[in-house]
């Protein structure tokens, strides 16, 4: 079985204020759903009111980010499926709920995992 990450950026879930408590109940029902069929391995968003911090290969520690992902926000979802339509399904039915865009990226095989 693989794992894939499901994701988005904050700027995607572009809601009206009156659309976001059933987006939100409409993505935790998908969660639930993903459980029930025991696919869902992790899933939350990136807080973004606390800052990242970029750790070093001699340990040493500092606020930042790599330039390429200073932009990393949003949500996102890991499960664990058989092929990569199921994991295209899955992605499909958080993007009806959260009524944006996904993204889906699978991980590579590692057999210790």
């Amino acid at each position: 079985m693989t794992k894939y990450l499901i994701s988005f950026p904050s700027s995607a879930m572009d809601l009206a204020l009156d659309e976001w408590q059933a987006a939100g109940d409409a993505a935790h029902a998908v969660l639930d759903e993903m459980r029930a069929a025991g696919v869902y391995v992790f899933g939350g968003g990136i807080d973004e009111s606390v800052a990242p911090v970029l750790v070093t290969g001699d340990g040493e520690a500092a606020e930042g980010t790599y330039p390429q992902t200073a932009q990393l926000d949003g949500g996102m979802t890991v499960i664990e499926v058989e092929t990569r339509a199921d994991a295209v399904k899955w992605a499909a039915k958080i993007a009806v709920a959260c009524r944006c865009t996904q993204e889906l990226r699978a991980f590579q095989y590692d057999p210790l995992a």
